[in-house]
């Protein structure tokens, strides 16, 4: 079955998702994927914002089920000759220059990010040779054109570190792309940083009188809030992470209700550690009007079985490449990022 696109008012393509399979059509999709992975020395790396199925059958077959900085880790330091990355775009770039020896197939080539189609680098180029005395900061969200023009990258679980490093050092900053992340990051810092005007789809439709309201209708609910999220909703947050900040504190917090300000693809892994506690995605616009992700990213839901039986049996037309001299700054900049983090967690 296919959907037809909608274009939306900001001129997003929305893609179609996969047409819905049957209990026994998903149990043979599995079937099949588990013996290409091996046939294949493939692994599978999903995101926490894919179809509760794809993250299963990630964790299944020995792969990993994280956010985008832990993705990159995995696929680095693992001794498949394949990796599969369900996700977005910028992911299977991430991994591709990490690990360029390896061959690096995404279910779709399509599945893109608004935040990543929102900082298209001539114009970030541009914008960042305006301000030559400020370092430039870019979230994982970005393509492999614009984390090479960075110093840094960042994820949001480690945005907040790197740039109070910075600031420490009395760096200037240029911040790109998600101005809400950049937002947060700078009142908890205090850092000197401009701001591309970027924001995510997802994000940036929680409502802050309906997120009041069912807090009024939950009053002993704990509120997570991913920091890519507009700053009235952060205001309302007991808890502000990275996606996996946020399933670690579904975990620590004494509350046994939560309503979670994130893609509700990260459901399946909190309720997975969490049995005992029950999650409400927070509020957008509903599923009319202006509510163009309802909570949902369009392009991580691509991600279907089909597509990844496709990827393994054909990976023509889906494999990732990226520009070598791109690869060589973008790399510089990431590891930046890797060491910096290693140092973190010891």
């Amino acid at each position: 079955m296919s959907l037809a696109q909608t274009i939306m008012p900001e001129g997003y393509i929305f893609p179609p998702k996969p047409a819905p399979l049957t209990a026994v059509e998903k149990d043979e999709y599995k079937a099949r994927i588990k013996q290409l992975l091996q046939q294949k020395n493939a692994v599978l790396v999903a995101h926490y914002y894919t179809d509760p199925e794809i993250q299963a059958l990630a964790e299944e077959t020995g792969g990993c089920v994280a956010d985008s900085l832990e993705m990159a880790r995995f696929g680095a330091r693992h001794d498949a000759d394949m990796i599969i990355v369900a996700g977005v775009r910028f992911m299977g770039e991430t991994a591709k220059i990490l690990t360029p020896n390896k061959t690096v197939v995404m279910p779709t080539l399509e599945a893109t990010c608004s935040l990543d189609i929102g900082c298209p680098i001539d114009d970030f180029s541009a914008f960042c040779d305006l301000h030559p005395d400020r370092k430039v900061v870019v979230y994982a969200n970005t393509s492999t054109a614009v984390k090479a023009r960075a110093d840094w990258i960042v994820t949001s679980s480690c945005a907040l570190e790197i740039v109070e490093h910075l600031d420490e050092q009395d760096e200037k900053i240029i911040w790109g792309p998600d101005k809400h992340l950049g937002s947060y990051i700078q009142k908890n810092t205090g850092a000197d940083m401009i701001m591309w005007n970027g924001a995510c789809i997802v994000h940036d439709e929680f409502k802050t009188k309906a997120l009041k309201d069912m807090k009024a209708l939950h009053p002993d609910a704990g509120v997570l809030v991913h920091p890519e999220s507009p700053e009235e909703i952060v205001a309302l947050a007991d808890a502000v992470g990275s996606t996996s900040q946020l399933i670690k504190a579904a975990q620590t917090m004494t509350n046994k209700k939560f309503i979670v300000a994130t893609d509700r693809g990260i459901f399946y892994k909190m309720q997975q550690l969490c049995p005992d506690k029950e999650f409400f995605a927070a509020p957008t616009a509903g599923e009319g009007a202006s509510c163009k992700s309802c909570a949902n990213c369009p392009w991580m839901a691509m991600n279907g079985l089909q597509a990844i039986e496709e990827a393994l049996i054909t990976p023509q037309g889906k494999e990732v490449f990226v520009d070598m001299d791109l690869r060589e700054g973008a790399l510089k900049s990431l590891n930046r990022m890797l060491d910096f983090t290693e140092n973190m967690v010891k």
